[in-house]
């Protein structure tokens, strides 16, 4: 549970440009290791959805400092 909030209080502190370079990092990333699991499998599967949630954070807690929240 730590590690979420230490993630989430990581993401707080980045600003517009950070998180918009760290969501087109984390989706490249992501779109790679699936292409990588589609031609052999993963040792750890379950990382493919901690990553698609990490990457869902990210664009949430962008769209709050989009609107001022």
């Amino acid at each position: 549970m730590s590690k979420k909030v230490d993630f989430l209080a990581s993401i707080n502190s980045l600003s517009l440009e950070d998180l918009k370079a760290k969501i087109a990092e984390d989706e490249l990333r992501l779109k790679k290791v699936s292409f990588a699991h589609s031609i052999s499998p993963l040792e750890n599967p379950v990382s493919l959805r901690f990553m698609r949630k990490d990457l869902a954070r990210l664009k949430t807690a962008l769209r709050k400092k989009e609107l001022g929240f």
